[in-house]
């Protein structure tokens, strides 16, 4: 109930009449006065002046469900939405929720993570209230071949999501980091459950540096904050990302690789450009980045001629 009265006052923007309000809701005065309290209680700022009624004054900088619920415009992407505080990861969360059965579209996040991961086992440092950190459950209809895919739609709409409201010099680092004037913004994590030719879920975990200043992060990263020099409302910026993901990801689904392989080609940081790779097994490898494939694997020309295709591994830019 208290979410209908958060709405009502969000909706109406000036004093409402409490008594009135109660009347419409089917409450008491003393079940709506224990609502507006439990609400300030969550951080918002509302006024109570006699003989005017209630206004909403301000919102806290929380990542509450029903904020991000309030006109998301998504078909099932955060349509089941869990929220905490703090956790170790949201990562190990989704994953117990995704085996559980829980729908695609489940979205964890939380105001920090413990021990907040990204790929081959580095930290992502996730201080309380100053980035976004979340994790999604996907159930793709593909080849397992193919989940490289899954993290550069990600990797597009996370871009995209940002660019709604801030003009920014954005790109992708293949193959999952966010990158603003070569410094890394945001870091795309994949675990997946498949077999042999089906996947059965995936989880997309992202780590979004928004507020954070800049002893918090590592020296070869920045925030929207250090970027635009002001704070930035965290939920907005969250709900158009969830709103963009949702878009690259049925866009996909209707139009097939070539949709992630022309948006990609369009925002990489790497795309032409010569690189050196450190693969898996340490061996490092040089040459141009021609493209990626139809599996998003990065297909790379050597100084010798020979087209090899990348899975994984550290890409450093080099030209």
């Amino acid at each position: 109930m208290r979410v209908e009265i958060l709405n009502f006052l969000k909706k109406t923007g000036s004093y409402v009449s409490g008594e009135e309000l109660a009347q419409k809701l089917g409450l008491t005065r003393q079940a709506f006065w224990k609502h507006i309290q439990d609400l300030r209680g969550l951080g918002y700022e509302i006024s109570a002046v006699p003989h005017l009624g209630y206004r909403l004054i301000k919102i806290p900088d929380r990542l509450y469900p029903w904020e991000l619920a309030y006109r998301l415009n998504t078909k099932f992407v955060a349509k089941k939405t869990l929220y905490y505080k703090n956790v170790a990861s949201t990562m190990d969360i989704a994953w117990e929720l995704a085996k559980k059965g829980f729908p695609e579209g489940t979205l964890v996040c939380a105001e920090s993570q413990r021990r907040g991961r990204g790929r081959l086992g580095r930290v992502w440092l996730s201080p309380y209230l100053k980035g976004l950190y979340f994790s999604i459950i996907l159930r793709p209809k593909i080849s397992p071949f193919k989940i490289g895919l899954i993290s550069l739609l990600s990797s597009i709409g996370i871009v995209e999501g940002i660019k709604r409201d801030f003009d920014l010099p954005l790109s992708i680092k293949w193959p999952n980091d966010i990158l603003a004037k070569e410094r890394k913004l945001a870091g795309i994590l994949m675990e997946l459950d498949a077999e042999q030719d089906r996947i059965n879920f995936v989880i997309v975990g992202i780590g979004l540096n928004v507020n954070t200043s800049k002893k918090e992060i590592p020296p070869e990263a920045t925030s929207l904050y250090l970027l635009l020099n002001k704070r930035i409302d965290r939920v907005k910026v969250f709900k158009n990302i969830l709103e963009e993901i949702e878009r690259t990801y049925l866009s996909f689904q209707e139009e097939g690789e070539n949709f992630i392989i022309s948006n990609w080609r369009r925002l990489s940081y790497l795309y032409g450009g010569r690189v050196k790779v450190i693969l898996p097994n340490r061996e490092i490898v040089e040459g141009r980045v021609l493209d990626i494939d139809q599996d998003g694997a990065l297909l790379l020309r050597k100084d010798e001629g020979i087209v090899e295709r990348i899975l994984s591994g550290d890409v450093e830019k080099i030209v």
